[in-house]
C-alpha cells in the first residue's frame, strides 16, 4: 500500500496562518509586522517563537534547526540606510539569510488581539472574567470582539500588595530585575490589571477601570509617582521580557495545532538588566511623591505598549 506524504508547510503558509490569528491591520500605524526575511516558497519544518531577535536567540534557532523565526519584537523597528554586516542589526540580517532562515514579527497586532499577549499574561496570574483595559476606538480595524491592550480580571482569591509581589515573582518568567510594587503593602487587590510590555501610558487607563493593581513594565519614575499621588491603584513592575515572555507558549501551540510544525520556544531571558542588588536597609515603604510642578530634565515621551 503506497502513502503519499503531506508536504510541509511553507514559509507564505506560515505567514497566512498567523495574519489570520493577527491581522496586520490591527498594528499601531508606527508599528512594523509582518515578514521581514524569507522565500515564501520554502518549506517550514520547525519555528522557533522567541520575544527579541538577537545574537542569542538566533544561535539558540540556529542550533534547533528552525526554518523560520517567529518573533514579538521587531529587529527593524526604526529606518535603517544600511544592513551591512559591519552592522548589529546587519549581522542578524546576513546570518539568517545565509542560513535561510524566514523571519516574522507580530508585535502590537498580538498585543489587541484575543488570545494575546496580555491573555498569556493574565493567565499566569488565573484572573477570570477578562475585559479589555483599553479598547481600540471604534470603527478602527481592531475594535470589537474582547480586543484591545491589557486585560483586566478577578484574582482566584484577594492578596495584599506584599502577597501579590511576591506571587508575581513566581508566576512570572526569572529575571535580575524581578517585580517591585509601589503602593500600601497591606492593601488588598482583588481586581488585577495587567498589560504586557511597556505600560506607563496606560495608567490613566487603569485609574479609570478602578482597579486595584496594575501589573506591566518599564514604568517611570514621575508617571508612577503622579499616578500614586492622585490616588490610582497600586502598581506591580516586571521585567519588560518576562510579562511578554507567556505569550510565546500560545502562539507556539495554535502553530502546532494549525499547521502541525515542530516548535520551539525560547527561555532565553532577553532583559538587558543583570544584576540587582536590594539596598542594605530598603524600607518597607515610602511615601508617595508630590506630582512636580513642572518636568524634571528627565522626563520623556509617553511611552508605547510594546
Amino acid at each position: 500500500m503506497s502513502t503519499t506524504a503531506t508536504a510541509p508547510p511553507t514559509v507564505a503558509d506560515v505567514v497566512a496562518a498567523l495574519e489570520r490569528r493577527y491581522p496586520p491591520a490591527w498594528a499601531e500605524e508606527w508599528d512594523r509586522v509582518g515578514l521581514v526575511l524569507g522565500e515564501p516558497a520554502a518549506e517550514v519544518r520547525r519555528v522557533a517563537c522567541v520575544v527579541d531577535v538577537v545574537p542569542e536567540t538566533v544561535a539558540e534557532a540556529l542550533a534547533a534547526g528552525a526554518d523560520m523565526i517567529v518573533a514579538h519584537h521587531p529587529l527593524l523597528l526604526r529606518g535603517v540606510s544600511s544592513v551591512a554586516p559591519t552592522t548589529y542589526k546587519g549581522r542578524i540580517v546576513h546570518q539568517l539569510i545565509k542560513a535561510d532562515v524566514a523571519l516574522y514579527v507580530a508585535h502590537t497586532n498580538a498585543d489587541v488581539a484575543d488570545p494575546g499577549v496580555s491573555d498569556a499574561l493574565a493567565a499566569r496570574f488565573g484572573l477570570t472574567g477578562l475585559r479589555p483595559l483599553r479598547a481600540p476606538a471604534p470603527g478602527s480595524p481592531a475594535a470589537g470582539a474582547g480586543r484591545g491592550i491589557g486585560r483586566i480580571g478577578e484574582l482566584p482569591r484577594p492578596m495584599t500588595l506584599a502577597e501579590l509581589t511576591r506571587h508575581a515573582a513566581a508566576v512570572l518568567p526569572a529575571t535580575a530585575w524581578g517585580v517591585r510594587a509601589a503602593g500600601d503593602p497591606g492593601r488588598m487587590v482583588r481586581t488585577l490589571a495587567v498589560s504586557g510590555g511597556s505600560g506607563d501610558a496606560f495608567l490613566g487607563a487603569a485609574s479609570a477601570a478602578g482597579v486595584d493593581a496594575y501589573l506591566t513594565a518599564d514604568l517611570r519614575h514621575h508617571p508612577a509617582g503622579e499616578h500614586l499621588a492622585a490616588g490610582g491603584p497600586a502598581l506591580l513592575d516586571a521585567a519588560h521580557w518576562a510579562t511578554e515572555r507567556p505569550w510565546l507558549d500560545d502562539l507556539a501551540a495554535a502553530l502546532r495545532a494549525e499547521l502541525g510544525v515542530e516548535t520551539t520556544v525560547s527561555d532565553l531571558d532577553t532583559d538587558p538588566w543583570t544584576l540587582h542588588a536590594p539596598a542594605a536597609t530598603a524600607p518597607v515603604t515610602a511615601p508617595a511623591a508630590d506630582p512636580d510642578p513642572a518636568p524634571a530634565a528627565d522626563d520623556k515621551e509617553p511611552r508605547r505598549e510594546g
